[in-house]
């Protein structure tokens, strides 16, 4: 059986694709593969003058808007200034086993960078989307913990991995609930969840973890990790499926429907998660 790959996109033309974090990466990339695909492709990213400069001279039509997915007045104002469908929301944009910092809303950065901001964005844009949601996570929640009593690691000994890893299974457990409740809606918007495998972008340079960048026989090319998202965002999967690399260990590969960690199968912990994401959302004031 042939691998998928970018020039099995389908064409979009007509359609309309929001991507967070689209100034680089993995998300450039993504933009880059739907934009000449025929798709609209708006970049919601914090720096607009870099991605102006990133989508400079390539084929398709691009709208960038300011976007910073760490910041809940920001993702407040991108979804209220928001009229017409979106016919597919990306949720790219990620931070990886960065310091402990807090957000201007008080919050924990990577925590919010990876999950509550993009849950945010999701639930305030959600009428407006006609086709799906692409959660982009990483192999790394198989070792993560919850803690719905400090979700927001405030009472824990914060390390950055740990952090990273539980935000990646709150991605798995976000969209899981979120299907559910769209299932249960009689929606016919889909939940999706990508994996790139271990793709060799600059998410991790300032990391210890960066080393494995340097093994390529382990990992992805950064267009080969894009195509995880690409095959969630076009291809007929069922809702909440979990698309990533088909080599051992979802590592590297070419793009398959898979499965996550038990964890993130987790249905109670899914539907409490999403109560105390919206609670800790909602105890910031507009």
């Amino acid at each position: 059986m042939t691998s998928w790959t970018a020039n099995d996109l389908p064409d979009l033309t007509g359609r309309t694709v929001v991507i967070t974090g689209a100034g680089r990466g993995l998300g450039l990339i993504t933009a880059r593969e739907l934009a000449r695909s025929g798709a609209h492709v708006v970049l919601g990213v914090r720096d607009t003058d870099k991605a102006r400069q990133a989508v400079a001279g390539l084929p398709g039509t691009f709208d960038i808007r300011p976007l910073d997915v760490s910041d809940l007045t920001s993702i407040r104002t991108f979804a209220d200034s928001w009229t017409g469908d979106i016919d597919i929301l990306i949720n790219n944009a990620g931070v990886m086993d960065v310091p402990a910092a807090r957000t201007a809303d008080g919050l924990d950065l990577q925590t919010t960078t990876n999950h509550t901001g993009p849950f945010l964005l999701t639930t305030l844009l959600l009428d407006h989307i006609t086709d799906r949601v692409v959660h982009v996570t990483s192999e790394l929640h198989r070792q993560g913990r919850i803690d719905l009593g400090d979700l927001d690691w405030r009472t824990r000994k914060h390390h950055g991995m740990w952090v990273y890893q539980a935000s990646k299974l709150a991605v798995v457990l976000f969209s899981l609930e979120l299907q559910r409740r769209l299932a249960a809606a009689g929606s016919p918007v889909r939940s999706v969840l990508a994996s790139p495998g271990i793709a060799r972008t600059a998410l991790a340079a300032h990391s210890r973890s960066n080393v494995v960048n340097r093994l390529t026989f382990l990992t992805n090319t950064p267009e080969r990790g894009a195509l995880s998202l690409l095959y969630a965002a076009t291809q007929d999967v069922p809702g909440n499926s979990y698309v990533g690399p088909d080599g051992l260990g979802g590592l590297r590969g070419s793009p398959a429907v898979r499965r996550p960690g038990k964890a993130g199968l987790d249905a109670d912990t899914a539907g409490r998660l999403w109560e105390a994401t919206a609670g800790l959302v909602g105890s910031v004031a507009r």
